[in-house]
This record gives structure tokens, C-alpha cells and sequence, in this order.
């Protein structure tokens, strides 16, 4: 298939960070051919979108999600990370049967692909994690995820509770079924949920065969104060430290949160590579902290960024997450931290490096795959636009200015309708599966 974004404003995140205005862009079998002006004649006969007016951006990679929560949505406020996670989300999770996992993430990509974004790394619950790379699978999403990994844990239910053998196992069936399927476009993550809940031989079978079969870990660390003292009892060591000592970093390791980090953790950060995604709305609304993000990137650490779940945000928009994580730093680090350019980085590259598809994605840039978002920014609320579209997009704009979605080259949402989804069928499913799970818990 043959595409032509015509007469748009692009930014392209290149090298160079250009912006081009009144250009097009060639999709040609899912990736960016060119980028020019007037590339509509050529031999194959080509489809058209206008973005006249428009601004076409990198579609949004979130680095930390749980779509098996987004049905529990509003039904978790109030309360700090474990208990939040004993008293309400474990339960919940646990009441999920396959169905109810399917509306979740059917649900999940509906918002994600209305707010402009292409691909999440995502982390699941213990069991059905088949139905989220099914939704993914039909409805074109760009998805890295995995089960989530639990095999110890105060105040885990035992329909969460597994044996370390049958977690690995799990796994590793679910790495056969989906890696690289759909072209690429699933991959698996091993998804140890935190030190908390996994034994030490499960983390460091987890590193190894991660390295064995060339494939993703994510997992949480050092969120919650009291998390981390807990850990310290536990293994005498910080968060990131332990992960560290058991095989748990580098570059194929994605670490959420990183709000209570030593001097220590943050340079293992930085000499492993590994990856750390900031979820300002999920560390605000748990009372965890605010990561230290200035010191971060000043230091060379590779940061992206993530609305983590429903439940303790309450919303998957990464507009929402861009303005946060560029206004909450200043009052501590100056006006002048955290520009618009950095946090649109961290939404676009740092999640595909996030993804381990750094090469792929993120940028609008020839071979890439065509994974974009079309704004249309002529609205009350982001006019009048001046001359920085970047600072107009991370501090203005917002999901509704999204017009239209491509994942590989197609068109997933047009003209704000979802062509991949029913969104009628989807929010009524979503309904109907979160009051029999609330039911099932109360």
C-alpha cells in the first residue's frame, strides 16, 4: 500500500529535531519512503490524506502500562501504592476472567489510539494475558508487553498467587505464541512485577532467559518510600541495587517510576543503559514523590514516558502525562528544566528506546516504520500556536486535537472515528465486565 500525507507541518524528531512545514510524506508497505514536497505522482497509484493545516508527530510509545486495569478505572482513590495494591487492585485483578481481560485492553487501545499514541510496553496480571495481545493483534496496536510475575508477596490473592516454576513456564509459552508475531509489530516482555512480589530465583531466571532469548524485562522500582524500605530489609540492598546484582539491567530493562533513588542507583542506571519511564500522573496521585527527571537526563540516563494504569491516574493520556512532566520539576530546578523538547523526547524516542526499537520508531524519518499522529491544532484552546509547534503541542494541545492515527502504515483512526474498533461495542463490554468485577470483589 501506498500513502501520501500531504501538505502537512512535520516534526520529525529527527537528528536534527527539524521541523518542516508544508511537506509530504510517502508511506510505501508501512514505512516512511520520503519526505519532500509533491509526492503524490509516481508509478503506484497512491491514497491521499490531507493534512493541510495539520501537524503530523511521531505516534506516542508510552514506556509503563496496565491494560489489564483500565476497567478498574475510579474505583481505586485515596490510598498509597500497597495498600492501594493489597486492598483494591489485586482483588480486582484477580476477579478478571478472559472476557473481562479483553474488554480491558479492547478498551485500553480505544483511548491510546484516540490520543495519538501507537505502542505501550505493558504489563499484565498473572493469568489471561493471551486476550491483551489479541486486542493488540486485531486492532493493529503496536503492543510490548508480558503476564505479570508473582510468586511471593504479603497480601497477594490466591488467584494471583503462582509457583515460580509455573511463572516461568507461563512465560516462556506465551514468548512461543506471540514474540515477534504480526510482523514484528507483538513482541513479549518478561514482566517481574517488583522485588516485592518476586523470590530471587525467579529474578534471576528471569535475567537469564531474557538474555537468552533476546527479549525485554519490565518491572517497577523504588516507587513508594515504604516500598523501598521493605526491599532493604528484605535484601539488604536498594531496588534498583538488587535488580542489578541479580541481572536485572541494562539496555533491555525498562524501570517504572524511579522516584526514590540513591546516588548509587542512579549512576547503575546510567553505566548499564538501562531504562527508566516517568509516570508523573501515577507517582502524583499515590502520594509516591516526583522523580528527580532534571538530574536524570542531565546525568545521561535514558528516561520515556507512561501513564501506568487507570486506577491510579485516572486517564492513558500522554498530553496529559507531557504537560506534567514538563511543569512539575520547575518549581525545584527553574524554568528553563524540562523543555518542551526534551518531554516530547522522552514521549516519542525514549519510549521506543523503551522498546528496544529505537531504529523503528519515533522519529519521522525514511525506513522508519509509519507510525503517526495527525494534530489538527487550530482549536480555543492551543490558538493562537506562535512559532514553537513544539512547545504548542506539550503544553496546549490535547487528545481531542488528535485527527488521525497510522500503525504501519495504516489508518486506524479517521477523522476521529476508530477504524480498527467499535467504540460503541467497546465502552458498553467495559461496562458490563467492571460492574461484574466491582460485584466479584465487594
Amino acid at each position: 500500500m501506498s500513502l501520501v500525507i500531504e501538505n502537512a507541518t512535520v516534526v520529525t524528531m529527527n537528528a536534527a529535531r527539524e521541523v518542516l512545514r508544508g511537506v509530504d510524506v510517502l508511506i510505501e508497505d508501512g514505512r516512511i519512503a520520503r519526505i519532500g514536497r509533491n509526492l503524490r505522482a509516481g508509478k503506484r497509484p497512491r491514497q491521499t490524506l490531507d493534512a493541510s493545516g495539520c501537524v503530523v508527530i511521531p505516534g506516542f510509545v508510552h514506556g509503563h502500562l496496565h491494560a489489564c486495569q483500565t476497567l478498574l478505572r475510579n474505583r481505586a482513590d485515596g490510598l498509597e501504592l500497597l495498600d492501594w495494591l493489597r486492598e483494591r487492585i489485586w482483588p480486582m485483578e484477580a476477579a478478571h476472567d478472559f472476557a473481562s481481560m479483553r474488554a480491558s485492553a479492547d478498551l485500553t487501545f480505544a483511548e491510546l489510539i484516540r490520543g495519538g499514541s501507537t505502542a505501550a510496553l505493558d504489563m499484565g496480571t498473572v493469568r489471561h494475558t493471551d486476550a491483551i495481545f489479541e486486542s493488540a493483534r486485531d486492532c493493529g496496536f503496536r503492543l510490548t508487553g508480558g503476564k505479570a510475575m508473582m510468586d511471593a508477596g504479603q497480601g497477594v490473592p490466591a488467584g494471583l498467587r503462582e509457583s515460580t516454576k509455573a511463572s516461568i513456564d507461563e512465560s516462556l509459552r506465551l514468548i512461543r505464541d506471540w514474540h515477534l508475531s504480526e510482523g514484528g509489530r507483538l513482541r513479549y516482555a518478561f514482566a517481574p512485577r517488583f522485588v516485592l512480589s518476586c523470590t530471587e530465583e525467579l529474578l534471576r531466571e528471569v535475567a537469564a532467559q531474557a538474555k537468552a532469548l533476546g527479549v525485554r524485562i519490565h518491572t517497577h522500582a523504588s516507587e513508594n518510600a515504604t516500598e523501598c524500605d521493605l526491599v532493604r530489609q528484605r535484601t539488604g540492598r536498594d531496588n534498583v541495587e538488587y535488580f542489578h546484582d541479580l541481572g536485572v539491567s541494562g539496555k533491555h530493562v525498562t524501570f517504572a517510576h524511579c522516584v526514590w533513588l540513591t546516588a548509587k542507583e542512579q549512576r547503575l542506571l546510567r553505566e548499564t543503559g538501562t531504562v527508566v519511564c516517568h509516570c508523573p500522573s501515577s507517582n502524583l496521585k499515590l502520594a509516591s514523590g516526583v522523580a528527580r527527571i532534571p538530574e536524570l537526563l542531565a546525568d545521561r540516563v535514558q528516561v520515556c514516558l507512561g501513564a501506568d494504569g487507570a486506577p491510579c491516574n485516572n486517564n492513558l493520556d500522554m498530553f496529559v502525562e507531557m504537560r506534567l512532566a514538563a511543569l512539575i520539576h520547575k518549581p525545584r530546578t527553574g524554568p528553563t528544566s524540562m523543555s518542551a523538547q526534551q518531554v516530547l523526547e522522552m514521549a516519542t524516542l525514549g519510549g521506543a528506546r523503551a522498546l528496544g526499537l529505537e531504529d523503528e520508531l519515533g522519529s519521522i524519518e525514511p525506513g522508519k516504520r509509519a507510525d503517526l499522529a495527525v494534530l489538527e491544532l487550530d482549536c480555543p484552546h492551543s490558538t493562537p500556536g506562535g512559532e514553537d509547534v513544539v512547545s504548542q503541542i506539550v503544553y496546549s494541545a490535547q487528545s481531542q486535537n488528535v485527527r488521525d492515527v497510522l500503525i504501519d502504515g495504516r489508518v486506524v483512526m479517521r477523522d476521529r472515528t476508530l477504524r480498527t474498533l467499535d467504540l460503541d461495542a467497546v465502552l458498553e463490554a467495559a461496562r458490563t465486565h467492571a460492574q461484574r468485577i466491582a460485584d466479584a470483589v465487594a
